[in-house]
């Protein structure tokens, strides 16, 4: 088995960031595996679902038995809205983009919820062979300054295949341009990497689309928020978490202004 082959981190046994950095490249190397196996379309996009699922499941069992899972791939069990820690978890987030090979753009996302708080998060890249987390925060370039890219436009990464119209006004709105691609676990990392200023997303997302992306995102200095400029929250009853903005602290009222002005229609 994969994980056989990445080596378990002695720290992991105690030290949440180093295990879930760990979970999240595990699964992103079994994923890799399953590209490599020469499915195509929806066979491809099952397999990955089904495997990252089954790594990410078997070693919570085994090294975090006590904790609750909410995951997209398995049936929600109740029990989390009880428990004081809950890994909240997307095997494959971006499963369009994992089924169109050579494309990058999909993650795997590994959160820890702690007592109403987001505490750990590590999203995988695999194909950058890059696993971002709270562990060791990325420091993203700029943020003590006003403007680090002064004279430059905003860059709000949207949906490479249906942006929301609102952000498209919102772009208008405050001179920015639109950077268009893959899953939400990259378009937050895009900001983390300074590849995109902002992300702002109405219309529909799950707490596992999330959760681990905007632990990262926290941990590296980024204003994090739902549209409205109310705080996300997470192992909820009802798992949905329809939208969200990560985004350079500067950009942040701006944003929820134009938001609570004009709406997401």
């Amino acid at each position: 088995m994969v994980w056989a082959v990445i080596e378990f981190p002695a720290a992991a046994a105690t030290d949440d960031h180093v295990l879930a950095t760990w979970l999240a490249t595990v699964a992103g190397e079994r994923l890799l595996e399953v590209r490599a196996e020469g499915l195509e379309g929806k066979a491809l996009k099952d397999a990955g679902d089904q495997a990252a699922q089954a790594v990410l499941a078997q070693l919570l069992a085994e090294h975090r038995p006590d904790d609750a899972v909410l995951s997209e791939e398995a049936t929600d069990d109740q029990a989390r809205l009880s428990a004081s820690r809950v890994w909240i978890i997307d095997p494959l987030d971006g499963t369009r983009e994992f089924s169109e090979p050579p494309r990058d753009d999909w993650a795997v996302h590994v959160a820890l919820w702690e007592d109403g708080e987001l505490t750990v998060g590590a999203v995988a890249q695999p194909m950058l062979g890059e696993t971002f987390n709270t562990g060791q925060p990325a420091v993203v370039p700029g943020l003590d300054e006003v403007d680090h890219r002064a004279g430059a436009k905003p860059r709000i990464a949207v949906s490479r295949s249906r942006p929301p119209a609102f952000v498209q006004a919102l772009a208008e709105a405050i001179d920015a341009e639109l950077v268009p691609m893959g899953s939400a676990g990259v378009k937050v990392m895009s900001v983390v990497r300074d590849l995109a200023d902002a992300y702002v997303h109405a219309g529909g997302q799950y707490q596992w689309d999330n959760a681990a992306p905007v632990a990262v995102a926290r941990a590296a200095g980024l204003h994090c928020s739902r549209v409205d400029g109310s705080p996300l929250v997470y192992n909820g009853a009802d798992t949905s978490l329809p939208d969200l903005i990560v985004c350079r602290p500067e950009l942040a009222d701006r944003i929820i202004a134009f938001v609570n002005e004009h709406g997401t229609d």
